[in-house]
């Protein structure tokens, strides 16, 4: 028994720690991963929001520039034509509109321009600074009609012009420059982190099925050892049930021949001791006949007792029989009436099937006397060529909750389903309605018992 509660022991002892930490460290393994992927997430954000589109707002302000100054070169060209549509001062409105709106793209593009470039951003502002004051200077000389105006445009205006277009036309190509440098990086970052991915999920996948796999062994070596051990218990058990029986049939066997002859040799020599001349009226013949009534009746009670340990009738007359004598007896000891309903013809069944059957029937029924509080009693027995069928229901109080102690821990269906185990049959324990229960056993039977 210590032997079989180590087994118990080593076979109940579970791969939990090693699949814990496991657990443990593919959920680090997931956590620093995450967080690696949140970081590579913020660079991408910080990229595409800081570099990406922050210069295509810049390059917009740049070509908004670049197209003002392409509109103040073509109002120049047109002022310097020998024969203009318009008097010089009539292109001030003009300037003054581009002047305005070259302040404000300016203005906006110092505010997305990179730090990089703050050198030549001070640049153009210089270099648009003194055109203007030379546009101030040409206009002043149109109010006067001098002469000197369109020299003013073709020596001076026209080349800083031409300076602030080259100028903004190399900040659009570093713009440009830049913008395909974050894209690559975009693309390096959503590269290496695709590859992690991917190595992650691999790795993952692996851990996986390692894990599963160590599991799965595990759990094989367990359901191995607790198939030997329910091996071992079944033999057990079928050895503590076929001690059980023979200490029973003893016992039975002791007290039918051993005290019932002895009671029965009491009995008669109390006959014969009434019998020897004593006066009908003398007190000590009514001692001999009360001491031989108690003779008698303990005689009764013991062969009743014998009965019960093991009845004869089961080992002379079979299983058909000894459930024909004892449901008559369970109805006088107890007082529950007993419904009988019999089936097929009974084959000869082994003894060792016999005597399991018969201790199931009467742990059913005297379960039923004890808990059930049913004044009925009904049993079916239903023989076939190679199965035997036995129920016992009743319309008592019924099986406690599953789960609770009593359904748990009781002694009595343990042994039922103890013995139907052993006969290799199934036994079940149903509630028969809202009140009752049922309990049904289907045991196979050899063929030479169904021959």
């Amino acid at each position: 028994m210590l032997w079989i509660l180590k087994q118990v022991k080593s076979a109940l002892s579970s791969p939990t720690s090693r699949l814990l930490i496991g657990l443990a460290v593919t959920l680090a393994a997931v956590a620093v991963f995450s967080l690696y992927a949140l970081r590579q997430i913020a660079v991408l954000g910080d990229l595409q929001t800081r570099t990406v589109d922050r210069n295509r707002k810049d390059s917009l302000q740049l070509l908004r520039i670049q197209h003002d100054l392409n509109s103040l070169g073509l109002a120049m060209r047109d002022m310097l034509d020998p024969d203009p549509p318009y008097p010089l001062a009539a292109f001030k409105g003009q300037f003054d509109r581009s002047r305005l709106d070259l302040d404000d793209a300016l203005r906006l593009e110092a505010q997305f321009a990179p730090t990089a470039v703050s050198g030549r951003r001070q640049y153009v502002e210089d270099r648009m600074a003194q055109f203007w004051i030379s546009v101030d200077q040409l206009f002043a000389l149109t109010g006067r009609d001098d002469p000197r105006a369109r020299q003013l445009i073709r020596n001076t205006l026209q080349a800083q012009q031409d300076t602030l277009t080259n100028t903004i036309a190399r900040l659009l190509v570093e713009n440009n420059e830049v913008e395909q440098m974050a894209m690559t990086q975009i693309h390096a970052i959503y590269d290496r982190v695709e590859r992690q991915i991917y190595v992650f999920l691999a790795a993952m996948l692996l851990t996986i099925s390692l894990t599963s796999l160590y599991l799965i062994r595990s759990n094989r070596r367990i359901f191995n050892r607790l198939a030997v051990l329910s091996d071992h218990r079944s033999e057990l058990a079928r050895k503590l049930i076929a001690v059980q029986e023979e200490i029973l049939h003893s016992i039975s066997r002791e007290l039918h021949d051993e005290f019932g002859q002895v009671l029965t040799a009491i009995g008669a020599m109390l006959r014969r001791a009434e019998k020897k001349g004593l006066p009908p009226d003398s007190p000590f013949r009514e001692e001999l006949q009360e001491a031989r009534g108690v003779a008698q009746a303990t005689l009764e009670k013991i062969r009743s007792l014998s009965q019960v340990l093991h009845p004869t009738i089961l080992d002379d007359g079979g299983l058909e029989k000894a459930i024909d004598w004892y449901l008559p007896t369970f109805e006088r000891q107890t007082g529950i009436a007993v419904k009988y309903e019999k089936s097929g013809v009974a084959p000869a069944i082994p003894d060792r099937i016999a005597i399991n059957v018969y201790r199931v029937l009467q742990e059913a029924l005297n379960n039923a006397a004890r808990h059930s509080q049913s004044q009925t009693v009904w049993v079916r027995v239903r023989f076939g060529p190679d199965r035997f069928q036995l129920e016992v229901e009743d319309r008592g109080a019924g099986l406690p909750a599953e789960g609770s102690p009593s359904m748990r821990h009781g002694t009595g269906l343990v042994a039922m389903r103890e013995r139907a185990s052993l006969l290799g049959g199934t036994i079940e324990f149903v509630r028969a309605g809202e009140r009752g229960t049922l309990v049904r056993l289907d045991v196979p039977l050899p063929q030479e018992a169904g021959a």
